[in-house]
């Protein structure tokens, strides 16, 4: 018996491995830290084909994510630790765990994007679930203050560490640049993207821009919708493969952000990166833990065109410097930001936290 249960709030694809195995996505970050922990995997599709009608009652009531908390508590017996991806599952099952199983439970880590709205913060206020989380996984430094500040809990308790991109799939030697008649650059992604800006910055410049302008894990609009799109862009939806290719053929990544308080952005920040890319990003309180300012990118005010069209110009004026940082971010996320090295400082936390619940148990002497 696996000593740890890992979720996966969606559903693992029936080919996932062979597509790894054939070059034509990158590594699942779930799969490698089941490798590492040794864990057991729990998708939808597992948790819906085992919870039975209550299970079925829960998804009615709640969503996929309530069912998959529901499905964590009924294992809880099996394990010593689970490990949740979200805070949509971690903390319906922090309030299972406190209510229905308050004496005997696993130890529950978990994955922890951003606490600091109002819904989350009124139900951990209230419920006092924090109780049942014995490690919240933080992205964010902001996020890491916010956490231990309002809730009063050792940092420890709430460690932060880097996101990750699988470098070995994003990486130069796998999609050499194409020719083009002019210079390019691109944005990517959907969560919280601050798009009319970057239209506005980029109009009438002599710079083909193309925005890919969709997300497997984000559900908000696109924020391109209902504007008028200048004649140098193009919006366009692309699989990760075809994400790696679009990162090479362009000089640059724009994160055009609204204000935001969680790493919104850091995935295409991060294959950039590994692509050897320079980053131009909105500077948020949650975007300052990945981009270093003048070695890998720019930050740039947020909702300021003038300052986001200066700093594109500087680096179309500047392709020698973008160069130079595209490769200082290479070399950031090889030595501290891929897959292997998260998966192995989750594995750390992880052992720590089962270490304390070993001493914990241990009979006083």
């Amino acid at each position: 018996m696996n000593q740890v249960l890992l979720t996966v709030s969606g559903v693992i694809p029936d080919n996932l491995e062979a597509e790894i195995a054939a070059g034509r996505r990158p590594r699942a970050d779930y799969l490698e830290l089941a490798r590492h922990f040794e864990a057991d995997l729990i998708d939808y599709r597992i948790a819906r084909a085992t919870s039975g009608l209550v299970g079925r009652l829960f998804e009615r009531i709640g969503g996929p994510n309530l069912l998959l908390a529901w499905a964590c508590f009924t294992r809880r017996h099996h394990y010593q630790a689970i490990f949740t991806d979200g805070e949509q599952v971690g903390l319906p099952l922090a309030a299972l765990l406190k209510f229905f199983s308050p004496n005997r439970r696993p130890r529950h880590l978990m994955i922890t994007h951003i606490l600091s709205v109002p819904k989350k913060m009124i139900f951990l206020d209230r419920f006092g679930v924090h109780s049942h989380i014995d490690r919240f996984i933080v992205y964010s430094t902001w996020q890491q203050r916010f956490i231990t500040e309002r809730w009063q809990l050792p940092q420890e308790r709430v460690p932060f560490t880097p996101f990750m991109v699988d470098d070995q799939f994003f990486h130069p030697r796998h999609a050499p640049p194409q020719r083009a008649s002019r210079p390019q650059i691109c944005a990517v992604g959907l969560e919280r993207r601050d798009y009319p800006t970057l239209l506005e910055a980029v109009r009438g410049l002599a710079v083909d821009v193309v925005v890919a302008a969709a997300s497997p894990w984000s559900k908000q609009r696109d924020s391109t919708q209902g504007q008028v799109i200048p004649t140098n862009v193009r919006v366009q939806k692309f699989s990760q493969y075809e994400l790696r290719q679009l990162y090479s053929d362009s000089g640059f990544l724009v994160m055009p952000l609204e204000p935001v308080e969680f790493q919104a952005g850091v995935t295409a920040i991060l294959e950039a990166m590994a692509m050897e890319r320079a980053v131009i990003c909105t500077r948020t309180p949650g975007q300052t833990d990945v981009i270093v300012e003048g070695e890998t990118g720019l930050y740039v005010p947020p909702r300021d065109p003038m300052a986001l069209r200066a700093a594109i110009e500087r680096l179309l004026a500047e392709p020698e410097t973008a160069t130079r940082m595209g490769k200082a971010g290479r070399r950031l996320v090889s030595a501290h930001m891929n897959l292997d090295h998260y998966a192995a400082r989750l594995t750390g936390i992880l052992r720590e936290t089962l270490a304390e619940s070993s001493v914990a148990r241990a009979p006083a002497q």
